[in-house]
């Protein structure tokens, strides 16, 4: 990829678009895909993707959020081992502001809590060494994306026998949730787009189960709209010629092996938990991970006292029901009144991969009918080049 400009460009978006639109006529049925990643929601709905396709198909977003999937019990830890005399807890910006059972980090922090936005894990060993008095604690969470920085930043820290350092691991596994996700009856889906960033690290093989026990076609896709609207194109292809494989649109930066390097680093330091709770998911058996007991100097889980409870969601919240696919964000009777980003109920709003966020954020705060929208030759994207995309773990 030399320019991102490529793939960006109006006139090959309305060429797969066109294609789009013959093969939904050939199919003559609805059809249901569901992103799995934040970031590609995010994509979506920023570059108008979902008001130029047509009506028979319907897009779900998927629980690849992981601010998102944080059920309140762990947030409560988190907050608990945050309120410690004597810690400085590190994390990322989009875990300050989301809800446990009575605060949050943000709120926790304006109470006295020393607890600090770090962009990197390496940032907290950082603040670590320059804080031999002190015990640095790393919120770390985020699929197979971040956990090798997470497992990297251990092995420095056990290279350099830095000892008031550890980590809050909250990493959790992508496979395992699609699997909870295929076995819901409630969730008929016709397809996947499969997850870039995470598809970086695993690469392209772990999807084979997908094609193979549950008969449905998946394509990993990349986060600019021609990658989108491709990875699409390639879904339908399948459809039409009845196959359910394995396909990598993202070839440019996923290779089917994935990231050797990075998984052998994830290997070496975590081991699998045999059960993970997940917001609207439920516990998942085998969808976490934890710090092995060699590094378990570095397992804030046991060098601190946490409650370890579960927690409810609020009775009006529905980012469950959001997170597995079953409602739409304009569904909740909360959403973008009792809950906007400025105070938001559940993690979907908080979130910059979540996708109430997504919603609010680009003005779709109740259903739109398609026939509302402008015709596809006035759209934003047959006009003019399309704006930057954002980041997404």
């Amino acid at each position: 990829m030399k320019y991102v400009d490529e793939f960006r460009e109006p006139q090959k978006a309305e060429a797969l678009l066109q294609e789009i639109e013959r093969l939904c006529q050939i199919l003559g049925k609805p059809i249901k895909l569901m992103e799995v990643c934040g970031g590609h929601t995010h994509s979506i709905f920023k570059y108008g993707i979902e008001e130029v396709l047509p009506d028979t198909i319907e897009l779900i977003h998927g629980p690849g959020c992981p601010v998102c999937v944080m059920p309140k019990g762990r947030l409560d830890d988190a907050i608990a081992i945050s309120q410690h005399p004597n810690v400085i807890f590190t994390t990322f910006g989009d875990a300050m502001r989301v809800p446990g059972s009575t605060t949050s980090l943000l709120q926790a922090k304006a109470q006295g809590a020393d607890i600090r936005m770090v962009y990197s894990p390496l940032d907290s060993l950082q603040i670590a060494k320059e804080n031999p008095d002190k015990e640095i604690v790393f919120f770390a969470l985020g699929f197979e994306t971040t956990a090798p920085s997470t497992a990297f930043t251990i092995l420095q820290a056990a290279s350099a026998k830095i000892h008031n350092f550890s980590m809050f691991s909250n990493h959790v596994l992508v496979i395992p949730a699609l699997e909870a996700l295929l076995d819901n009856p409630d969730l008929q889906l016709d397809g996947f787009i499969g997850p870039g960033h995470v598809s970086m690290v695993i690469g392209t093989d772990p999807y084979q189960f997908i094609s193979q026990q549950y008969h449905k076609p998946i394509v990993v896709s990349g986060f600019e709209p021609l990658d989108i609207f491709q990875s699409i194109w390639m879904l339908l292809q399948q459809l039409v010629e009845n196959r359910c494989e394995v396909e990598n649109q993202y070839n440019r930066i996923v290779e089917t092996q994935g990231n050797i390097v990075a998984i052998e680093a994830i290997k070496e330091v975590f081991t699998v938990r045999e059960n993970f709770d997940w917001r609207g998911l439920g516990d998942i058996p085998n969808s976490g991970l934890k710090i092995r007991p060699k590094y378990g100097q570095f397992d804030a889980e046991l060098k601190f006292t946490i409650p370890n409870l579960k927690v409810a969601d609020h009775k009006a919240c529905k980012c469950g029901e959001i997170l597995k696919g079953v409602l739409k964000p304009w569904e909740c009777k909360v959403f973008g009144t009792a809950c906007t980003p400025e105070t938001p109920i559940g993690t979907c709003m908080v979130s910059s991969e979540g996708a109430c966020a997504a919603y609010y954020k680009y003005g779709r705060l109740s259903k739109v009918a398609k026939k509302n929208i402008p015709e596809k030759s006035q759209v934003t994207i047959s006009q003019k080049p399309l704006p930057a995309c954002g980041n997404s773990r």
